[in-house]
């Protein structure tokens, strides 16, 4: 099949962006997106041209990196699916394809379609980590989990950390990943000691680099675990909880 590509080009943080069309002809349909670009810079550093920067790793839809918007989609046409997961044979033959890096305040560009997702990983730190203790690893299952718990646990913590659904939403917000990392501990009674002050310090970290959850629902229809958007109000559930359960703590943050 033939392909156009309208990727987004851009030097750097600061260097103004352009988009640049590449004709790829004669790809495989069998091609995942990624292999596509790979065949791409292939053909771009044998002209003696910058490769394209983007982000990948496992591709297996495990480690989240492989984050593109294909033509205004997070992770392309296809639902419950990472880029590095889309095959050629879900475009059209001859179309022109647009790909575009996360549009979002919270991940600044680096290069081309490689964004900086750090403000992810400090959302996690500031949810801490379980002080319960449950002995060695052999003794772990001593503790009784309900199952509609553990259950939901396992939903939430299939978040990849992708950030689909930051760029997807129109606020740019961070709500349904800061509530899949903090639910998947929270569910389970290794997480109850913390989970109150957890909620407060992942919120309010959250609230430093995303916009406001207004409950469009676009964050769940571009995620690729297909994670529900019911973590979101259990996410402030508690955190209105937390402001009765540690006055001085919230008081404090504010």
């Amino acid at each position: 099949m033939d392909l156009n590509l309208k990727v987004w080009r851009q030097a750097g943080p600061d260097a103004v962006g352009r988009f640049e069309i590449y004709p790829m002809h004669d790809v495989s349909e069998d091609m995942s997106f990624l292999e596509l670009f790979d065949v791409l810079n292939e053909q771009l550093e044998t002209r003696g041209e910058e490769p394209v920067a983007f982000d990948h790793d496992c591709r297996e839809g495990i480690c989240g990196s492989c984050a593109m918007m294909i033509d205004g989609r997070a992770h392309g046409p296809e639902r419950g699916t990472a880029t590095c997961q889309l095959h050629l044979r879900k475009l059209t033959d001859r179309e022109t394809i647009t790909v575009e890096p996360w549009r979002a305040a919270g991940f600044p560009i680096i290069k081309d379609l490689a964004v900086d997702r750090s403000a992810l990983d400090r959302i996690v730190e500031a949810g801490g980590y379980i002080t319960a203790p449950t002995g060695a690893a052999r003794d772990a299952n001593e503790i009784l989990v309900a199952k509609q718990a553990s259950d939901a646990a396992m939903d939430a913590a299939a978040c990849i950390g992708c950030g689909a659904c930051v760029a997807a939403c129109p606020n740019g917000a961070g709500q349904l990943f800061t509530a899949a990392k903090y639910s998947h501990l929270s569910l389970l009674p290794q997480g109850q000691p913390e989970r109150f002050t957890r909620v407060v310090s992942m919120v309010e970290e959250m609230e430093r680099w995303f916009g406001s959850c207004t409950n469009h629902g676009e964050c769940e229809a571009a995620c690729p675990k297909e994670i529900s958007v019911n973590f979101i109000a259990m996410l402030n559930r508690d955190y209105v909880k937390a402001q009765f359960k540690n006055p001085a703590l919230s008081g404090q943050r504010h």
